[in-house]
């Protein structure tokens, strides 16, 4: 394969879509989804497989089996889960630790799925710990089962779950200030759009040093 590379894979939900941004001399990689509302277009994910290769981490960006349907509503979580297993063979196959990424419900995914398919570690971006307006209908359960190094990066203004009501966890987290869900600030903010990404790039390539 190239430095990038797209993949075909097929999974018990259809097939799924990896592109490969890989790192010259890599020591790590992040296999990172997106979310029910967007696809890997998502500017942190973006972001992300531009800025990690150089620091040594592989990234592969994958597109669930919906996404790559032209489904325009994703599936239920345990379909999902099925996808994501299905795709773990390709993502282990280069035999680097795998960190499991994903965005809003990639990240449920990553954290649901983390222990029973080996995961180094999760990259939960924009974790929906509630939906909107519903802070009892918590998913709190999912991000500390992790059972592994987990890193939550949350926009400040994050409606499905401001950094201030995730609870007390064995997790690492990093605030995007003023951010919302798709880490969008608002123009009235101390922090311009790219300084938003670059919080989120910047948090993720340290947390991915101390991970060896």
């Amino acid at each position: 394969m190239t430095k990038e590379s797209t993949q075909s894979i097929e999974t018990d939900a259809g097939a799924a879509r990896v592109t490969w941004h890989r790192a010259k001399r890599p020591r790590l990689l992040l296999a990172v989804s997106h979310g029910a509302g967007g696809g890997i277009e998502a500017r942190d994910l973006q972001a992300l497989a531009r800025v990690l290769p150089g620091h040594g981490v592989t990234v592969a960006l994958v597109e669930q089996p919906w996404r790559v349907a032209g489904k325009r509503v994703a599936p239920a979580p345990k379909t999902l889960d099925v996808g994501w297993r299905g795709i773990w063979p390709a993502l282990a196959e280069p035999g680097l630790p795998v960190i499991s990424g994903g965005r809003s419900a990639g990240a449920r995914v990553a954290c649901r799925t983390a222990v029973e398919l080996g995961a180094h570690a999760v990259l939960a971006i924009s974790f929906p710990l509630h939906p909107p307006g519903r802070p009892e209908k918590s998913r709190a359960a999912e991000l500390l089962g992790a059972g592994v190094p987990t890193l939550v990066v949350q926009g400040g203004n994050d409606p499905f779950g401001k950094p201030e009501e995730f609870p007390e966890g064995a997790y690492d987290l990093v605030e995007v200030p003023y951010g919302d869900h798709g880490f969008v600030v608002p123009k009235r903010a101390g922090i311009g759009q790219e300084e938003a990404v670059t919080v989120v790039t910047d948090g993720v390539v340290e947390w991915a040093r101390s991970l060896g």
